[in-house]
């Protein structure tokens, strides 16, 4: 190969280019982006905006200079591929500064363009101080209307993680927050009782969530912005952020007939290469295939895009590497909590009929006795049938992102939940607990499937079918003095030997305690004496989480 053109210069197209570069010095890589700059830092946009990020050259990560003189590739800005032309492997350039055309030809095309911000065609959408954060030169605009206008008050259209990261940072910047969210919660990835967590720590904060309802148009009014709920609901502000979500930048390769998948993003075979010969194609703009489910995935990760980068620049030279498949791994900081999801939601199990289980605990992210110790929620869903591990969720303050990795990996090396229990994992007091969460997800998973541990859940008690169950609450009368259960019978689960007269024979009983650690305890000494029980998954804690639960 001697000709190598990638269109565009995001995450996914400079790493081709560096990886082309160490496999062949004698390659001519030309990389062409639309905008002014390439390879800048994207996911610490809000960040910038913020002021938490205040030195703007840190945002770059790369310049055209930089690739000139350390790997000898050209780049070039402000160009706009306009065609591509696979039977004379050529495309057309218009560059954007001199408004001129011409043409290259290439041995090898990749294609990285990229996603853009949804902007729908709403009334007024097009008006003043409405926004979206799309690269340095928007974050540069948006920075400056903060600097100029001092706003007060903002609207940020969009749940996701890019809509909670610009909530948190407009709000560091004193700009009194609302967020607009058409679904139901905030955070699609995590299952609503996650979520919920989530939702707190921003209403706490001083975010205002408006759930349920989707902006229908905006309008001016003596120089405020007004955001038009379907609703009725009108919200004055200063400046709207949309952040609706991306979708993929498939115009280029939908005219030059490059096949289109069927969520529309481009389709490529699992080396990264598309419908025509020699053009392959990675990153935002491509589908991909769950690792878990087998669906088609349109997932816009800067991880992702630079793992199918190298890959595809290894199938062009011959060293045939398949991808994987996706699994979303994602995490955010908002505020004073941690959000991480790897693999399948239980929404997406559902919805696809994969029969699951799944169970809910609380571990501390490092020993108790030492200081600052923190409880996450760990939400663990996997096969019934060998333990197959299907997904995770991890809400807390420390050691989040360090749990939802070895869940990620464990999924990617295709352990079960008995292979979790089995991990030799770093223990030191201020890092983790001899008993580290991974292994006690582990733990509590495989005493369900090995039947050690029949297992309920808050929301399912609604159902008529087990009103007439016994509900046992085995904390300490102080517990249950703070946070009472109507209908609950109360026995401490260290004096149940001693009260098992107080307990009806014939009646399914469901345990609960604070996190499920205890009711677990209680659970296996009432199935040994013939009492059939149910542990509540974890306890009473969950409890508040779950939007069905009328409290």
């Amino acid at each position: 190969m001697t000709k190598l053109l990638i269109i565009g210069g995001g995450a996914g197209g400079p790493t081709a280019a560096a990886r082309a570069r160490r496999l062949d010095e004698n390659a001519e890589i030309i990389i062409f982006e639309r905008g002014e700059h390439v390879s800048y830092a994207h996911c610490g946009l809000p960040y910038f905006i913020g002021g938490v990020i205040t030195d703007r050259n840190l945002m770059t990560v790369s310049t055209p200079d930089k690739f000139r003189q350390r790997y000898n590739i050209e780049v070039r800005t402000r160009s706009v591929v306009k065609a591509i032309d696979s039977k004379k492997k050529e495309i057309e350039i218009t560059d954007l500064v001199t408004d001129k055309s011409y043409y290259e030809q290439y041995d090898k095309l990749l294609l990285s363009p990229g996603a853009d911000p949804v902007r729908p065609p709403l009334p007024g959408i097009d008006g003043e101080n409405i926004y979206v954060l799309r690269n340095l030169t928007d974050a540069d605009v948006i920075l400056s209307n903060i600097s100029g206008r001092k706003p007060e008050r903002a609207v940020v259209v969009g749940g996701g993680f890019i809509g909670l990261e610009i909530a948190e940072n407009l709000k560091k910047r004193e700009i009194d927050t609302i967020i607009v969210e058409k679904l139901d919660k905030v955070l699609p990835p995590l299952d609503p009782e996650m979520a919920e967590v989530i939702q707190r720590s921003l209403k706490s904060n001083g975010i205002k969530l408006i759930l349920s309802t989707g902006v229908v148009g905006f309008a001016n009014d003596k120089g405020s912005t007004i955001v038009k709920l379907e609703d009725g609901q009108e919200l004055s502000c200063d400046i709207v952020m949309l952040s609706i979500g991306v979708k993929p930048n498939v115009q280029l390769a939908r005219i030059a007939g490059i096949e289109i998948g069927e969520k529309g993003g481009i389709k490529v075979d699992q080396y990264m290469q598309t419908s025509e010969a020699d053009v392959y194609a990675v990153g935002d703009a491509v589908e991909t295939t769950s690792k878990i489910t087998g669906e088609q995935l349109l997932v816009p990760l800067a991880g992702i895009a630079n793992r199918q980068a190298r890959l595809a620049v290894d199938n062009m030279y011959g060293r045939q590497t398949a991808y994987r498949g996706t699994l979303g791994t994602a995490i955010i900081n908002c505020f004073d909590i941690t959000a991480a999801v790897t693999g399948a939601n239980e929404y997406t199990l559902k919805r696809l009929l994969i029969p699951y289980e799944k169970c809910y605990l609380h571990p501390n992210d490092h020993a108790n006795y030492y200081p600052n110790s923190i409880q996450m929620i760990v939400k663990l869903l996997f096969s019934p049938d060998g333990g197959r591990i299907f997904g995770a969720q991890i809400v807390g303050k420390n050691g989040v992102d360090k749990r939802i990795d070895i869940f990620a990996t464990a999924i990617e090396a295709d352990m079960s939940v008995e292979d979790l229990t089995h991990l030799e994992l770093s223990y030191s007091p201020q890092y983790g607990t001899a008993k580290d969460a991974i292994n006690m997800s582990g733990y509590v998973a495989s005493n369900m499937l090995r039947g050690d541990a029949p297992t309920i859940y808050w929301d399912e008690l609604e159902n008529s079918e087990y009103e007439n169950d016994l509900l046992l609450d085995v904390r300490t009368k102080e517990e249950a003095f703070i946070d009472m259960v109507n209908n609950a019978q109360l026995i401490p689960v260290d004096e149940l030997r001693n009260n098992l007269d107080k307990l009806p024979e014939n009646v399914p009983i469901n345990i609960f305690c604070a996190s499920g650690i205890r009711s677990y305890i209680a659970s296996r000494i009432l199935n040994q004496k013939g009492y059939k029980t149910r542990n509540i998954s974890g306890g009473i804690r969950m409890r508040r989480y779950f939007k069905t639960i009328k409290r």
